[in-house]
This record gives structure tokens, sequence and C-alpha cells, in this order.
């Protein structure tokens, strides 16, 4: 049976006999029924019946999908297991055991069952690319040819957990006035739909004119209570269309990622997480003894930001004919001058890794400051805009009546 790139490995149940004649029953993940008997033979078991375990139709729907934190945690509890001692095969058990996404468990049983076939362990990650990059099984075969995976995984976990943190502070950034911004839309509608229509029936008993404004108000509240379905549908074309046209248009991801360096409050931030991506992916790289321009390559996907990706590759190209790192990243214009400078330090002192290491941390450093300043600048402004739409409702629901009370004194 073969296995498609990407796709998950079938699970297989079997019954035996251990080599001291104990009964054992398991599953376990692997490419193919041959495999899966070879494998268990090696851990001296006696098959007595295995078959392939057939997934229920739902397990799809109910199952969680991996994340990256999901890679991030395996990496660091892998990272730690051979630091202390512990077999490779033996630590993939371990952290298999401790982990409570199920996706992921069967994610690191199907990597167990590859290395126990006689694959290495790059191979193995390269088994499942939606999951590990083509950066994270670059260093892991770095770290198996050179003998030193142990201090490589351990490079690559503080990588994740870096780039972890740092993707955290940006959602964390932009998830807050996204949610009160939500909030307030469906207050408003809660408002249109529900409460100006009691005002409404009010009004019309008073068989005066209404003011300018309240009108407004009353015509964009029967407008909500007759087409809110087409509002709806609307609003749900315009986000599928998005995520759509993201997904399969790379003109307009490019375009997305021009107007994110150029948005006037959240274009810095932007800005200076890519500087961190840049700094970090560069350092952890090279450090691994990954050539220069082989990095360099690497590192310009790790910048998710098209602008970023290309002036990366240009400096690659430069570098492959000669010229120092600092002089290519000057000649973009995409680079800060502190990072230009402390990549200039690092060439002549032969210190590169740790020069990135300390712009990487400054940047990241910078990202953090950025979101706490944001967090405290949209505060006000965000509860401005609340008491602009929910005040703005109250005083045309009561204007009428303010007017007609000035009126009867």
């Amino acid at each position: 049976m073969a296995v498609k790139k990407g796709q998950m490995m079938p699970t297989f149940s079997y019954e035996g006999v251990d080599r001291k004649g104990a009964k054992i029953k398991g599953e376990m993940p692997a490419r193919n029924m041959a495999l899966a008997k070879v494998t268990l033979r090696k851990q001296g078991i006696t098959i007595k019946n295995i078959r392939e375990k057939r997934k229920n139709i739902l397990e799809g729907f109910s199952k969680k999908k991996v994340k990256t934190l999901d890679i991030t945690i395996f990496t660091r509890q892998l990272a730690t297991m051979m630091k202390a001692g512990v077999p490779l095969v033996q630590g993939f058990e371990i952290v298999a055991e401790g982990l409570e996404n199920p996706a992921m468990r069967e994610v690191v049983l199907g990597i167990k069952g590859e290395v126990e076939g006689g694959n290495t362990f790059a191979g193995a990650l390269r088994k499942y690319p939606q999951y590990f990059d083509t950066l994270f099984c670059s260093l892991v075969e770095s770290g198996e040819q050179s003998g030193a995976l142990e201090t490589m995984l351990d490079r690559v976990a503080i990588y994740k957990e870096k780039s972890e943190v740092l993707k955290q502070k940006i959602k964390k950034a932009m998830k807050y006035p996204a949610t009160v911004l939500v909030v307030a839309a469906i207050v408003t509608i809660i408002l249109m739909v529900k409460v100006v229509p009691v005002f409404q029936g009010l009004f019309s008993s008073f068989g005066a004119e209404l003011p300018a404004f309240t009108q407004l108000v009353v015509a964009m509240s029967e407008w909500f209570q007759n087409y809110w379905f087409i509002l709806i549908i609307v609003v749900a074309a315009i986000i599928a269309g998005f995520l759509e046209a993201k997904k399969r248009s790379k003109k307009f991801r490019d375009f997305l990622d021009k107007a994110a360096l150029k948005a006037p409050i959240f274009g810095d931030l932007v800005y200076k997480a890519i500087i961190a991506r840049y700094s970090r992916t560069l350092a952890t790289t090279f450090a691994a003894g990954v050539p220069l321009i082989d990095a360099l390559e690497s590192t310009a996907g790790a910048t998710n930001n098209c602008v970023y990706e290309e002036a990366v590759l240009k400096i690659r190209d430069d570098v492959a004919t000669g010229q120092q790192l600092q002089f290519a990243m000057r000649v973009t214009n995409k680079f800060p001058s502190m990072a230009v400078q402390m990549v200039a330090i690092g060439e002549e002192s032969g210190a590169l890794d740790a020069m990135l290491d300390k712009v990487a941390t400054h940047y990241e450093n910078e990202v953090d400051n950025a979101v706490d300043g944001l967090t405290s600048m949209m505060e006000p402004l965000i509860m401005a805009i609340l008491g602009i739409l929910v005040g703005g409702l109250v005083i045309a629901m009561y204007l009428p009546i303010f007017q007609m009370g000035s009126v009867v004194g």
C-alpha cells in the first residue's frame, strides 16, 4: 500500500507474544502491513494476528489538527529526552504517550515506525511536509550527519519556541481590537433589530415629524429587519472570497504582504517581526553549520513576506558572487542600519551567528514593546468607537422624546 506524500499513515492493530511469552496487543502506524510486521519482529514480538484499523467516517471531523505549537512541544520534549541519554526511538514512544493531541501522537508514532524501518530521522520527517518544513528537516539532517543530533534538536527547539512566541505576540496585537469590533457589531445589530423597533412603535403615536438623525436610524433598523439575511450572506461571501483568493492567488498574497508593511498602525510591528524572523532563522541555520548561501535560501521562505523573500534571495545571489553579507543587506535598503552594522561586526569577528542572535533578540523585544504600545493605544480608540455606535443610537432614540418635552414645556 503506497502512502501519498503528506497523507497520514494507516494504523495496524496487532496481537502477539513478546520475548517473555506474555500476550501483547496494540496499534502502530506504518506505511504498509509488511513494514508493520518487520517492525514488530524487530521488537521481538511474534505476531498472531494483524489487520489494518479502519477509520471512522466522523474521525476526520472530530480529530484535532496538528498545530505549530504541537510541533514546538514535540521538538522540545524530544530534545530533552536525548539530552537525558534516552535513545531516539524510545524518546518517540515517551513523547507520544505524553501528547494530548491524538493527531500529533499519530504523526510521532508514524515517524517512529519510519526510523525503526531503517529510515533516517530527517527522512522520516520529510514524510510529513505539511508539519515539518524544509528548514526543520535540513537542520535535523545536519545534526544526524555531524553526529550532534542532540545539540541540533536543542537549537531547533529554541528556534521553534522563539518563533512561536513571536507569532503569539503578533496574534495578540490583532486579536484584541478584532474581538472588540466584532462584539460592537453584534451589539449594534441587536439594538437595530430588537430595541429600535420598540421606540419606532412609540414614535408612530406622536404624530409629529421625527428628527433627521432618528429617521436615518429608523430606516437602517427597517433595512436590518427586512434584509438581515442578505447582510449575513454578503459578509460570509466576502470572507470566503478573501480566504479563497489568499489561498489560490499569489498576486493577492503578495498584495497583502506589501499592504501589511505599509499599514499605518500595524506596519511597523510587521516590519520588526520580519527582521526578527530573518535574524533568528539565519542565526540558527548558520550556527548549525549550514553554508551561508543555503542558509539564506531557507531564511527567505521563513520571512513570510514576499518583499523580504525577494530581498533575501537577492542577498543570496550577491553572496554567491563573493559579496559580504552586510554589503548585500545594505544594498537592498530593506534592513535597519543597526542590523546591518551588527552583521558587519559579526563577519569581521567571525561570530556572525552570535551577532545575528543578538539582532533577533533585540527585535523580538521590540515586537513585544510594540504590541504593548498598540494595545494601550487601541483601548481608548476602541472605547471611542463603541461610545459613538451605542451612544449615537441612544441619542437618536431619545431625541424625539426630548423635543416633545420641550414643546410641551
